[in-house]
């Protein structure tokens, strides 16, 4: 082989191999999508899609939350367990927020992870790899 044809093959697998680093990377997250928000008699219930897309289970994940409304003021802060989240499954959680219509809820914030129970992904799995959405009016922010 001639060296200008090895130069140009070590070139193409030097710009190939940190994107396909970046692509493997980019798959492994945590999918948080509000999927629907239910106004009942005597609460607001939401809830969640979550999906683990690491390759490895996920033991416990909390989120710190904050609930805006409708004029963008706080209205409360709590606590959303997930739970455990398996490697490569979907899994739907509901929470029920008592005395609220979720009409008036304007977002939700994502503050931070209150508790992640990783083995051999990192402590900060839950939070850095974390990406939100929703099929609602109410916006899901982190």
């Amino acid at each position: 082989m001639r060296i200008s044809t090895l130069w140009h093959i070590a070139i193409v697998l030097s710009v190939a191999a940190p994107a396909a680093a970046e692509e493997v990377a980019n798959e492994q997250k945590i999918s948080v999508e509000l999927n629907t928000a239910q106004t009942t008699d005597t609460a607001c219930r939401l809830s969640f899609l979550i999906q683990n897309d690491h390759a490895a289970d996920i033991d416990r994940a909390a989120y710190e939350a904050v609930l805006f409304n409708a004029e963008g003021g706080v209205q409360q802060l709590t606590l959303l367990d997930f739970g455990a989240l398996p490697a490569g499954r979907a899994r739907v959680r509901q929470f029920e927020f008592a005395g609220m219509a979720c009409s008036g809820l304007s977002s939700i914030l994502i503050n931070g992870a209150s508790t992640c129970e990783a083995e051999g992904l990192g402590a900060d799995v839950c939070a850095t790899t974390l990406e939100l959405s929703s099929r609602t009016e109410i916006g899901l922010l982190g």
